[in-house]
């Protein structure tokens, strides 16, 4: 009876080893139920709008840019090109137009899908992303700056931007597309978490 009980703990002791092991390599207790799910909180539906007028200055930036380079090589001609590229160098700014119009109108609302953003359990949890997609976890314990920070385009639609900062630059996180308060909200209350954090420890 003594060696069976003997077995039975010898074998309990072994599985909590097992399960401590298999925390250790996943960043601790807790951190699977975080894993590749979908964040609580998503960001203001007016970042769509941000997304779409950064995308938009950008696609004239591009559009201005391709039909100067156009008019360079054509008033040029440079020898070194093909007579063929020379011959249709003002195809440049329409395709450079029609590659960027999809995109344009697209990746706001996917942005928007993707971005998500949750603080739960001393933990902020943040996916980002467009065509690749990014998950953030950052425990509030290490969080050394929080900051919120506005663009002129933010600034127009009451958007803001929080930003928080550990001692790696792996671990910090950057959240776009918080209406102000929630975001003044969001950063107010995690520094105030760290500080109590950092009090606990000491």
């Amino acid at each position: 009876m003594s060696d069976r009980a003997d077995e039975h703990s010898t074998a309990s002791q072994e599985a909590r080893a097992s399960e401590r092991s298999v925390e250790r390599r996943r960043g601790g207790p807790g951190r699977d139920r975080f894993s590749l799910r979908d964040p609580a909180n998503p960001v203001s539906r007016k970042a769509i709008a941000m997304w779409l007028l950064e995308g938009l200055f950008w696609s004239v930036v591009l559009a201005v840019g391709s039909y100067m380079l156009a008019r360079w090589i054509d008033g040029d001609r440079w020898s070194w090109l093909p007579a063929w590229v020379l011959d249709n160098i003002w195809w440049l700014p329409g395709v450079i137009v029609v590659l960027l119009i999809p995109g344009l109108f697209i990746e706001p609302f996917w942005r928007y899908a993707v971005h998500r953003w949750e603080f739960s359990e001393d933990v902020v949890y943040a996916r980002s992303g467009w065509i690749s997609r990014e998950w953030v976890f950052v425990p509030v314990s290490r969080i050394q700056t929080v900051d919120k920070a506005q663009g002129w385009i933010e600034r127009m639609l009451g958007l803001a931007t929080v930003e928080i900062r550990t001692a790696s630059h792996a671990g910090s996180s950057t959240i776009k597309g918080l209406d102000y308060a929630v975001a003044a909200e969001l950063a107010e209350g995690l520094a105030r978490r760290a500080e109590e954090l950092r009090d606990d420890a000491t």
